[in-house]
């Protein structure tokens, strides 16, 4: 069994160049078979059949060799676009030479070879033409016809030949070079995309580093902070007030502590670790409760819009801690009353966040993920980056939008899963 064609840039171009190979000579045929039959031309036959089956047979071989699992070269392609220029100049010979109004198809291969190879290959087609074209004012069998021939308008037959074939070469030359040109820009479209996939790696590496190494830095004074919070809380204990807000601070401390603690305990196996099957809807409501464990300055009203079953996901820490950071820049620009709805489709899931803030500019919310560029003013954009980045991870996107009743709509699209999946 043969492995597939090679997608590569030549072997395209040689695929193009033997559908133009075929289209052209079928063409001939045809062209030559009205000539003698209603127009009555002298030709010697036989050559002239011999070498359109000799170029049929090389079209037959070419697309043989396109099966083949070895990759075109430069010099493979010189030799098939030779091979052209000489079955042109076999059938010309026969067929009229100069006299011949198809004479000018030359420029065909010519033009090809421009497009497609290295400017010395492209030399020896252009010389190779033009040899052939001056061998053909000299030596050649005339066909009385194609000079003194007149159709019944009384134009020439020489012209509405020369027409015909303008028309085939304009034709054949738009269709490569459109190929060859649409081919090029959907590799550099390919290769932008993995140049930004790679960059965005190498960052995410980069802040993952370093939050390690400051989870690590970070457990001492949180474990101070708690130590003075539990002496302070002794020494207050006759003011309620004050006792109340000590323990939220001592939450608060709790809460960070054990985030940072799991962090760093659970790096290498989340990274490694087959992401887990969960109730889309259960999933957020747990994430909801730990947010507002953080924010209790928050209020907040969720909407369940799915009705018809129940939608699952793929999900980790890092998206739970996605989400938590989208949460939080909703809260940061209006603590009051964030709108979260979850709602799903066949194939996604959609968790739109809308808060009562002062908006997003449109012209760096498409640049939001991106690299590090942020809404607020002491911000450093990481946030986002990561969360793009996470759930892009997934499969998933993330839009912001002005929402037309003022505040930022977030919206998040996640790809279902099926429950067997968790298996």
């Amino acid at each position: 069994m043969h492995q597939p064609l090679p997608l590569s840039t030549p072997n395209r171009n040689l695929v193009r160049l033997t559908i133009v190979r075929g289209i052209t000579w079928t063409g001939f045929l045809g062209a030559i078979i009205f000539g003698i039959e209603v127009l009555s031309f002298q030709l010697h036959v036989m050559p002239v059949i011999l070498v359109i089956i000799a170029m049929g047979l090389v079209n037959v071989a070419t697309w043989w060799r396109l099966g083949r699992p070895r990759a075109v070269t430069d010099t493979e392609y010189l030799v098939h676009l030779l091979i052209d220029v000489l079955g042109l100049s076999l059938l010309f010979y026969y067929t009229g030479g100069s006299t011949n109004p198809f004479i000018t198809y030359y420029l065909v291969p010519v033009t090809i070879a421009a497009a497609t190879l290295p400017w010395r290959f492209a030399w020896v087609i252009a010389a190779a033409s033009l040899t052939s074209y001056t061998t053909m004012m000299v030596f050649y069998e005339p066909v009385p016809q194609l000079s003194n021939g007149f159709v019944g308008t009384g134009i020439r037959l020489h012209i509405i030949g020369m027409w015909l074939n303008f028309s085939l070469s304009a034709g054949l030359v738009t269709f490569f070079i459109f190929k060859m040109a649409h081919a090029l820009r959907r590799r550099d479209l390919t290769l932008s995309r993995t140049r930004e996939t790679a960059l965005r790696n190498e960052q995410v590496l980069a802040v993952a580093t370093q939050a390690a190494g400051t989870a690590h830095e970070l457990g001492t004074p949180l474990s101070t902070m708690a130590v003075l919070l539990s002496d302070m809380r002794e020494e207050a204990r006759d003011n309620a007030t004050l006792v109340e807000d000590i323990d939220l601070l001592r939450q608060q401390v709790d809460t960070c502590k054990a985030r940072l603690q799991t962090l760093v305990a659970n790096a290498d196996r989340r990274r490694l670790a087959k992401p887990e099957i969960a109730a889309a809807e259960t999933w957020l409501s747990d994430v909801l409760q730990r947010w507002l464990v953080l924010r209790p300055d928050v209020s907040h009203r969720i909407d369940i819009q799915g009705k018809r079953g129940t939608a699952y996901i793929a999900t980790d820490t890092t998206l739970e801690q996605a989400i938590m950071n989208l949460l939080n820049n909703a809260a940061d620009a209006n603590p009051m009353d964030i709108s979260i709805l979850l709602d799903w489709t066949q194939d996604d899931v959609i968790i739109d966040i809308r808060d009562h803030g002062p908006g997003v500019s449109m012209n760096i919310a498409d640049q939001l993920g991106e690299t590090f560029i942020s809404t607020k003013s002491k911000g450093m954009g990481i946030g986002l980056f990561l969360t793009h980045a996470t759930i892009n991870r997934f499969g998933g996107g993330v839009s912001l939008y002005n929402h037309e009743e003022g505040g930022t709509l977030t919206e998040v699209k996640l790809p279902r899963a099926t429950a067997g999946d968790s298996a």
